[in-house]
């Protein structure tokens, strides 16, 4: 499959604000580049909810530029690009207020829904580049829950520290079996989809009793 490079997020789980520099539009340089906008920072055109529904207004909207979760009691549903990236190189801008926890999921392997006292919920089932507070209480558990980690997997060095309340920069790279995590210029992340630990985890998303094969 053809690689290539986006400037966007495959999916989003309860990203307050996912944001590219205004105005939010691709220079004649970068479309020579090879970048696609996932985001134009106006409508929600291209994104869908995790299950393929339409994208859902009831959790998400757009404000300021940004894509924004709303703060719900009532059930949450994650979203995605109408898109589907295997090889890519992906950027985004992202703020989270004090204690916030979220993420952004990719090499996705399940989608679960289901409905409890909270409402009804959708999540994606993958590998996670990790968005957190270090002061929130998941993340404060485990230097594997930071922000730039691989969630549960992979810690980031002790001194990349997210900006709360500002807007953050992030790099995703996956290449085949490589993957980075970038933040705010730092690569804090390098691994290979082969690990053992890795690829437990990609197995362990599969739906269950699924025969099917992890995608690296």
């Amino acid at each position: 499959m053809g690689k290539w490079r986006v400037l966007g997020a495959w999916c989003l789980s309860a990203v307050p604000a996912a944001h590219a520099a205004e105005p939010n539009q691709l220079s004649e340089e970068e479309r020579r580049q090879g970048w696609h906008l996932l985001f134009d920072g106006k409508t929600s055109e291209g994104w869908l909810e995790v299950t393929g529904k339409p994208f859902p207004t009831n959790c998400w909207t757009i404000e300021d530029g940004s894509l924004k979760a709303l703060v719900r009691t009532d059930g949450f549903q994650d979203v995605r690009t109408a898109e589907t990236f295997r090889w890519f190189d992906l950027q985004f801008d992202w703020m989270l207020p004090a204690d916030g926890n979220s993420g952004v999921k990719y090499l996705i392997q399940n989608v679960d829904e289901w409905r409890n006292k909270a409402g009804r919920q959708a999540r994606a089932r993958g590998l996670e580049y990790q968005l957190a507070d270090d002061h929130n209480e998941d993340a404060a558990s485990d230097p594997r829950r930071v922000a730039g980690a691989l969630y549960s997997l992979i810690a980031p060095p002790h001194d990349a520290k997210p900006k709360i309340g500002e807007f953050n920069h992030s790099r995703l790279l996956v290449k085949g079996r490589h993957v980075e995590h970038w933040l705010n210029g730092v690569k804090v992340v390098e691994f290979e989809t082969t690990r053992p630990e890795v690829q437990k985890l990609l197995r362990a998303n599969l739906p269950k009793g699924s025969g099917a094969a992890t995608p690296l």
